[in-house]
């Protein structure tokens, strides 16, 4: 083999294996996050009936796909990791192309939340991939190392050894890296603003008008339909609008706060200069209640120092009373959409702390803070509030 395919071989087995690692590691980080997406992927293909598996799957896939990563850069088993990532590629190629066309989620959710690509990326990316990995598979045994295998095995099982100890790290607390628009430091009011001139969605409307004397059901489109010709035309019906091209979204489009009466009290939380605890539980009937009198403690240690203490979750009527009466929450529960809670934190329940809208502090159930560990946060946050 000439200097030129040792060249682009290496350069197609560096790409593959880095991109394997890199959407194994995105996606390993955040399990949770994981197993949200892969729900909306067979609720979407009505598939729920695999819901059992997605627990294991969650896991077991960005492990799969760090280790096919790793055997690819490292070159050790390099013959089944071709084999392999061929495998996935034949497998996934197909699915992406289905999942471009019929749309049934609007994000792959290929590499989690650090990269977030369309439908039809995601295919083009898969096509790209596909043949490099047939061209790996080729041609595996051409590949030359310079470090030895014992080398190379060594590095291979101690960067796979600590990356399952961060996955499993990142599943009992919260993801090691956050890349979600609700991580520390991230002020949601300024996540919620849409800039002055942004692009906005264009729309292609269709509407259906009857002719009056012939009967005759005409579709028209937003340049001639004949809203003013009552005489001969009658509306019938306006069709869904087609998006044409989608306008800017904020990475923050759908935090609010409700109370029972539905009124909003988003604007209150976000502007308050008072420090907010919230515990977010995204469904009361699948949290861990075990926790509940360290958030009670923690809410009667921030009312004796007057910041607020507020609850949000997605449930309401019975089984909030049932919650309530059960372990007597000592502060207000408000309301907020699944999602958005689900994507603020992943542990149900989790915690986290506003100021002035800005995220300062989030803990999973098993981290929450003693009230000595929230007295000094809040020394900290107050003595910055001075300095400015």
């Amino acid at each position: 083999m000439s200097n030129i395919k040792h060249i682009g071989l290496s350069i197609s087995r560096f790409t593959i294996g880095s991109l394997f690692l890199f959407s194994g590691f995105v996606k390993g980080i955040d399990p949770i996050g994981l197993q949200y997406k892969l729900t909306d992927y067979l609720e979407a293909l009505h598939l729920n009936f695999f819901s059992i598996i997605v627990p294991a799957g969650s896991l077991i896939l960005p492990l799969a796909e760090f280790a096919i990563g790793l055997a690819l850069i490292t070159g050790c088993y390099l013959k089944y990791a071709t084999k392999a990532t061929l495998g996935f590629m034949l497998i996934f190629t197909p699915l992406t192309l289905y999942i471009a066309f019929k749309n049934p989620v609007t994000d792959c959710g290929c590499f989690g939340d650090a990269l977030v690509i369309t439908n039809w990326q995601t295919f083009y990316k898969n096509i790209v991939l596909l043949s490099l990995a047939f061209w790996v598979h080729a041609n595996w045994s051409n590949v030359a190392f310079r470090l030895t295998l014992k080398i190379r095995n060594l590095l291979l099982t101690l960067l796979l050894v600590s990356y399952i100890g961060v996955v499993v790290w990142s599943y009992r607390h919260e993801p090691i890296l956050d890349f979600r628009p609700y991580k520390i430091g991230i002020n949601i009011s300024e996540g919620m603003s849409i800039p002055t001139g942004a692009a906005v969605d264009v729309y292609q409307n269709s509407y259906r008008y009857k002719n009056r004397k012939t009967n005759e059901v005409k579709k028209f489109g937003d340049l001639d339909y004949p809203w003013n010709d009552t005489i001969n035309w009658k509306f019938e019906s306006m069709e869904t609008p087609l998006l044409l091209k989608k306008g800017y979204r904020p990475p923050i489009h759908d935090f609010s706060i409700q109370n029972s009466s539905q009124q909003d009290l988003t604007e209150f939380y976000l502007k308050d200069t008072t420090l907010t605890f919230i515990v977010i539980n995204y469904d009361l009937e699948k949290s861990d209640h075990s926790h509940q009198g360290e958030l009670n403690r923690l809410a009667n240690w921030a009312k004796r120092n007057q910041f607020r203490f507020i609850g949000l979750t997605s449930t309401s009527g019975d089984p909030l009373k049932k919650y309530q009466d059960l372990f007597d929450p000592n502060y207000e529960i408000l309301f907020s959409d699944q999602t958005t809670l689900k994507t603020i934190i992943r542990s149900n329940p989790g915690l986290i702390l506003l100021s002035k809208g800005t995220v300062i502090g989030k803990w999973a159930s098993i981290d929450l803070p003693t009230d000595e560990q929230a007295e000094s946060i809040s020394k900290v946050q107050m003595k910055k509030k001075l300095n400015h």
